[in-house]
């Protein structure tokens, strides 16, 4: 069946729930890329350095890691809706007090517990959407992919729209949204079964002693460091206004959604999983070395191209990830986004570092050795990696609870 059919089951013909879950999830992606044209303007706004303000990744992703060993334990205890409401209810108030912050202090507190929001929303919303789908799951995790695409380009356009006017505006448009998608999902979403099982804090740790999860980990928290230098540094390196930013980063994004929705599936049918991952790590690492020492236009190039191989490597980690081993997709997910978001916590704050202790140039050259790392594990683990989602029976994706948030 044709996903786009609109035809019953098909991607148009979806219940209000699922509409009101995917329209929160793609303002819960827009967070991750929002601050990231008003980062010059939060800087000069309150008097902080790169280094400084670019710990608003570093708390948010720090508490995001963390929260993979919780948010399984806590969603098969009170339920996906409960899980949903308790994530965007912390959205709506840190998203808002992130907005009257006098100092960065606050403002890297703030952004911490909203990472912790967006972790138990983003983390359980796929579950509900398959479970209150139509006409099964393929469908339903094309619209979420397709929201998380959607959200990962408007979150620089909607930061650089409300931040040309003050860095402080779009954290209050994020908890305007977010209450809005609270009470469409208090309105139209019934509660979800309970998983059978419940969820222990070290099951997913536990998963990792599987090699190829294990694995898969490794590679992508090389890759993330890469990924998150170019999201949290690059606007230093730009120096461009909010509105010239914004723009940058949302064709960056729009490339993003295009290959992880569209040409990752059919790369990885032609030439198989992993040598697309090694290749498209490979690609990125020369990206970025040409980012960190090309002019001012190459930089912008480069920056919106670096889109199309993360959007190719988030769909291959993903898939990787929840199919290498014989543990429960929510909890091989948890595990693996547990080990890879540390690195997006590590990016900014070592990539600004790395830049006072030599020249603007090193943190890239370090972008393109990870990336490059992230390819060597693959070589060198792909019998630990061959065993792909692909494989895997398609009746055991509704058990995907946090398959997309590993993206």
């Amino acid at each position: 069946m044709d996903p786009f059919d609109a035809g019953a089951g098909g991607i148009l013909r979806q219940p209000k729930a699922v509409w009101a879950t995917a329209g929160a999830s793609v303002v819960a992606f827009m967070g991750i890329g929002l601050v990231d044209p008003i980062l010059p303007s939060i800087a000069k706004g309150l008097d902080a350095s790169a280094g400084q303000v670019s710990l608003l990744f570093t708390s948010y992703f720090l508490i995001t890691a963390l929260a993979m060993l919780v948010t399984g334990f806590v969603s098969s205890r009170i339920g996906g809706r409960k899980t949903l409401l308790l994530g965007l209810a912390f959205v709506v108030v840190f998203a808002g007090l992130a907005g009257t912050s006098d100092t960065v202090g606050q403002l890297v507190g703030y952004r911490a517990g909203w990472g912790l929001g967006n972790a138990l929303f983003v983390s359980t919303a796929l579950a509900v959407i398959v479970g209150a789908a139509a006409g099964g799951s393929a469908a339903a995790i094309l619209l979420y992919e397709s929201a998380l695409g959607l959200g990962m380009a408007c979150g620089p356009l909607l930061g650089a729209l409300l931040g040309d006017a003050s860095w402080r505006y779009p954290f209050f448009g994020t908890a305007f949204l977010m209450a809005i998608g609270f009470l469409c999902i208090t309105v139209f979403l019934k509660e979800q079964p309970k998983p059978a099982r419940k969820t222990s804090l070290l099951d997913p740790i536990r998963a990792l002693g599987h090699g190829g999860l294990a694995s898969a980990a490794v590679s992508a928290f090389f890759y993330n460091y890469t990924f998150f230098t170019v999201l949290a540094f690059t606007p230093f390196v730009l120096n461009m206004t909010p509105y010239k930013s914004g723009a940058v980063f949302f064709a960056w994004g729009v490339l993003l959604a295009v290959f992880s929705v569209l040409v990752a599936p059919r790369m990885q049918r032609r030439f198989g999983s992993l040598k697309v991952l090694g290749g498209s790590l490979v690609l990125l690492a020369a990206d970025v070395l040409v980012l960190g020492y090309g002019n001012h236009t190459a930089a912008i190039v480069c920056t919106i191209l670096s889109g199309a191989f993360i959007g190719v490597n988030n769909t291959v980690y993903t898939e990787l990830a929840l199919g290498v081993s014989d543990a429960p997709r929510p909890v091989a997910s948890a595990g693996y986004n547990f080990v890879r978001w540390f690195a997006a916590a590590a990016a900014p704050y070592f990539a600004p570092k790395i830049e006072e202790w030599t020249d603007v140039h090193t943190p890239f050259v370090v972008a393109a050795v990870t990336a490059l790392l992230g390819a060597v594990v693959v070589v060198v683990r792909r019998r630990a990696l061959t065993h792909e989602a692909e494989e895997l029976e398609p009746q055991h994706a509704s058990e995907d609870s946090v398959t997309v948030f590993a993206n």
